[in-house]
């Protein structure tokens, strides 16, 4: 029998390393102050061998306050040409590690730190895209690290569709097949 966890373990990893893959970009589901869900794409930079995720944003970022406020996230990963799902809950934080900001930091190309050194916040209204402003120095880059506990499997095949509900208790994962 399939081993499904070890399916979903490497390739959240590839989608980390590899640009190319489905599992780069993600959707993220944040709740705002307001009680509406917030979506937005943003790219996976590590999965760890536990399955902490990993992303980059701006610390001025609206999701940045709704994780403050509640640290309850949903991702969502595609896969078409494997028309494989992946629906995670988790627990997001705002990394504080200094030295691994900075390490990180210094590993980012500089056309891609210029995401994090924006004058204004994200989101704040613009004349013309022409007229966005940089800092001279400094940056607003920030690590948001994702704890997983419950992870949905689906995968849609034309046999038989298959959905596998994994759930974590302490450090061990439990498995439930579920009706697709």
């Amino acid at each position: 029998m399939k081993n499904f966890f070890d399916e979903i373990k490497l390739e959240l990893q590839k989608g980390a390393k590899e640009k190319k893959h489905p599992f780069h970009y993600f959707t993220i589901a944040t709740l705002g102050v307001d009680k509406f869900a917030r979506l937005r794409l943003v790219a996976l930079r590590n999965v760890s061998e536990d399955l902490k995720m990993t992303f980059f944003t701006d610390k001025r970022s609206k999701k940045v306050v709704h994780i403050k406020e509640n640290p309850r996230v949903t991702l969502l990963f595609y896969n078409p040409s494997k028309l494989l799902q992946l629906r995670i809950e988790g627990m997001a934080s705002i990394n504080s590690d200094q030295f691994q900001i900075q390490k990180t930091w210094e590993g980012i190309g500089d056309e891609a730190k210029k995401d994090y050194q924006t004058l204004t916040a994200p989101g704040t209204a613009l004349a013309h895209p022409d007229s966005l402003e940089y800092l001279k120095e400094g940056d607003f880059f920030s690590i948001v690290d994702i704890e997983p506990f419950r992870i949905e499997y689906l995968m849609l095949d034309p046999e038989r569709h298959i959905k596998v509900k994994f759930t974590k208790n302490g450090d061990t994962w439990s498995k439930e097949y579920l009706v697709p």
